[in-house]
This record gives structure tokens, C-alpha cells and sequence, in this order.
């Protein structure tokens, strides 16, 4: 198989604008891919570092892996959909935690983020920001994580105060997110070069 037709199913494959592009694809399978990123999610959620008000996880990572597989729209409504199996009490959330009191606790605003995080980091994969631009990649996840960040921070804000909404719910996962928004662009890479190699055979 030349080269040329390896890039271009490579393309069609993780999409010129770095999604999977599953709106070409029918309802079913749209909607199969729907329940497997819900999966994927409660997954990452699974994965924590206890902490004080607010666990580390890996949600962040997933969400924006969804958001740049998917696609703004249908990476949004998979993180709602995750959302809302968490609001009738399915055990998705980090812990193995549901129900709708923890989108009135100290988690309310982070999960709140949540969609918005995937409709940006679609919104830029569409745009571009993907695989064949890794360090733009990187940076969308980094700017939805802040996004995150900034959001639970001023819920939490409103709960116990600004000072210690910042030293307990934002400085603690600054880092955090910096490494999982690498490793997210470095998925999205391994991923098409897999998908490349896969062509090539």
C-alpha cells in the first residue's frame, strides 16, 4: 500500500480535524460509541487519589480524550449522557459515587465543566488542534482543565470561601492537569500512528 493512501485512510480514520468523525457514521453505531465513552468515563472515574474536598481523578483525561475523538457535539452529549446516569444514582462518578447530591456539593461546579470541556477540546480538534499538531493538541486539553478548574474553583468559592477554594480545590491539581493534558496529546499521537501502521499492512 503506498504512503499517500496510508495518510489518507490514516485521516479518514482519526479525521482531518482529529476525530473519529462519527457523525458520518449511522445512529446505532453513533450510539453504541455513546455507551462506550460512558464506560470510558466511569472508568477514569474509578482511578483517584483521595483528597479534601475534591478527589484527584482521572475524569479530566478522559473527558478531553472523548472530546477529541468525538467531536464537539457528540463528545458533549457522551459526557452529558455519563452525567446523567450519575444523577439517577449509577455509580460513575469518582468512588464509584452517584446521585444528585454531589452536583450540589463540593463537586458541583467541576462536574458542571464537564460538557463545556468537551465541546471546547471538539471545537478545536475540528479546528485542527489534533494529532498532526501535537503541541496544539496539548493545549486545548491544558485550556479545558484550566476551564475546569476555574469553574469548580468558584463553586467551591461559594461553599467555603475564595482562599480556601483555591488552596484546597485549584493549586492541588494545577499539575495534575498539565500532565494529563500531555498525556492526552501523546494518546491522540500513539493512536494515529497506530491507525497509520494498521494501513499500511
Amino acid at each position: 500500500m503506498s504512503e499517500s493512501f496510508a495518510t489518507s485512510q490514516t485521516t479518514r480514520l482519526i479525521g482531518s480535524a482529529g476525530a473519529l468523525q462519527l457523525d458520518q457514521r449511522s445512529f446505532a453505531f453513533r450510539a453504541g460509541a455513546v455507551v462506550l465513552g460512558t464506560l470510558f468515563l466511569a472508568l477514569a472515574s474509578r482511578i483517584e487519589v483521595p483528597m479534601v474536598p475534591v478527589p484527584v481523578t482521572m475524569q479530566t483525561f478522559a473527558i478531553a480524550m472523548i472530546g477529541a475523538l468525538y467531536g464537539a457535539r457528540l463528545g458533549t452529549l457522551t459526557v452529558l449522557a455519563w452525567l446523567g446516569e450519575a444523577m439517577v444514582g449509577l455509580p460513575v462518578l469518582a468512588g464509584g459515587a452517584g446521585g444528585l447530591a454531589h452536583f450540589a456539593g463540593p463537586t458541583g461546579g467541576y462536574l458542571a465543566s464537564f460538557p463545556v470541556m468537551a465541546l471546547l477540546v471538539g471545537l478545536l480538534a475540528e479546528r485542527g488542534w489534533n494529532a498532526e499538531r501535537p503541541l496544539l493538541a496539548f493545549t486545548s486539553m491544558l485550556a479545558a482543565n484550566a476551564l475546569c478548574l476555574a469553574m469548580g474553583g468558584v463553586w467551591l468559592a461559594g461553599l467555603i470561601g475564595m482562599e480556601k477554594a483555591f488552596l484546597l480545590g485549584v493549586a492541588p491539581f494545577v499539575i495534575g492537569g498539565i500532565l494529563k493534558s500531555a498525556l492526552g496529546a501523546a494518546s491522540l499521537v500513539a493512536l494515529a500512528r497506530t491507525a497509520k501502521r494498521g494501513d499500511a499492512q
